[in-house]
């Protein structure tokens, strides 16, 4: 062989080396087949479509094997690369409260306005937040890891991703795709769940309909809310600052272009970007490992709690409501922040049990109490951990 010869067969073989095929491991198969099934569950089963397909194909993105010592810049986890430059707004926590910015934007607090007391249904449910919480500290969580993963009960995807980026930066892929998933399969898990949890008669109750709600009082809540949820929690301000804001927007009659621009536009565009580089930043060498096992396990534990404590709740809550007032337990798994899937599932679940009783509206109250509550309780834990 020549020297021409020699040359081109370095060149053939440093180029093969290079290749996706020379540096798989059977860790990066494994976590393909993660992003195809994401994608299979968004498409095929309609699985919250607008998270998972993003979040799979990112994790096909960062599962795609090259040569680190290469040089290539290619990798989120490569200072200096494109996708780790996107990912700044996930390790940052820039992207979480632009999210909230847009679900202010897009979120009608009426229901709760005109019932206040949904609120504690909305607050029971961070019961399943701190319930992980301590299983963690006790499973050998450090506390900032076991905070981060404990707000995966929430439901709340965002949250999670804030607080994990200022508590447990190196856990966040785990919590955020474990919070996702969660989010998605909120169809799969709470039904069994608020059937245990109700008799028939209580699935049967029909709740009078919500008073009437003045458009002065839409425009106040935000500003008081924010107010007061603020002075309490000022470390939840990235968060429910936006909440309010984006709320403020939509109510106040005013700014309708910057409330659809926020609704809209901002976050499809945030949404894309987030769930891209949350996907893509599960590669195999840092995500297939015995912790995120343990996270995907108190996660589920997490939300299992949250959604029976809010129907435990109002079945409490029932014994000392007046027999005309009394609240139909199946809102009660709306006080988890994925709005407005459980809400949907509790006019769903009330439809099934009698035609005439749509909870829809009754159960948006706690639903968006569970917003304002997961980013209280993330001000919460991050004001005594951080």
């Amino acid at each position: 062989m020549g020297e021409f010869g020699t040359f081109l067969l370095e060149n053939l073989t440093q180029f093969w080396q290079l290749t996706g095929f020379y540096n798989a491991t059977w860790q990066h198969l494994v976590m393909l087949a993660v992003g195809l099934f994401f994608i299979w569950l968004a498409i095929k089963k309609d699985f919250e479509p607008m998270l998972l397909v993003p979040i799979g194909f990112g994790i096909l993105i960062g599962n795609v094997p090259f040569n680190t010592a290469a040089g290539l810049e290619v990798g989120i986890y490569e200072e200096g690369s494109v996708l780790n430059i996107l990912y700044n707004g996930v390790s940052a926590g820039w992207y979480p409260p632009l999210i909230f910015l847009g679900i202010g934007a897009m979120t009608d607090f009426t229901a709760l306005i005109a019932n206040p007391k949904l609120m504690l249904v909305g607050a029971a449910a961070q019961f399943g937040i701190f319930g992980a919480y301590m299983v963690a500290l006790a499973l050998g969580f450090m506390p900032d890891q076991a905070g981060s993963i404990s707000i995966i009960g929430g439901a709340d995807g965002p949250t999670a991703i804030f607080l994990s980026s200022k508590l447990a930066p190196n856990l966040m892929g785990a919590i955020a795709v474990s919070a996702y998933s969660y989010m998605a399969l909120v169809p799969v898990i709470q039904p069994p769940i608020m059937r245990l949890l109700t008799t028939k008669n209580e699935r049967l109750i029909k709740m009078k309909p919500a008073r009437a709600v003045a458009q002065s009082e839409k425009i106040l809540f935000p500003i008081i809310g924010m107010l007061l949820t603020c002075f309490v929690v000022p470390s939840g301000l990235p968060l429910l600052g936006m909440l309010f804001f984006g709320n403020l927007l939509r109510e106040c009659g005013v700014t309708n272009r910057l409330a659809k621009t926020a609704s809209n536009a901002l976050t499809d565009i945030v949404t894309i970007l987030l769930g891209m580089t949350v996907g893509a930043s599960t590669q195999a060498s840092t995500f297939l490992t015995k912790e995120t096992i343990f996270i995907f396990a108190l996660g589920f534990m997490a939300f299992i709690i949250a959604s029976a404590s809010g129907v435990l709740f109002v079945k409490l809550f029932n014994l000392i409501l007046p027999a005309n007032k009394k609240l139909n337990p199946l809102i009660g798994n709306a006080g988890v922040s994925a709005v407005p899937m459980s809400s949907r599932i509790s006019n769903n679940l009330g439809l099934e049990y009698d035609p005439s009783n749509y909870l829809l509206m009754h159960a948006m109250g706690p639903n968006v109490a569970g917003v304002i509550g997961s980013a209280v309780a993330a001000g919460v834990l991050l004001g005594f951990l951080a």
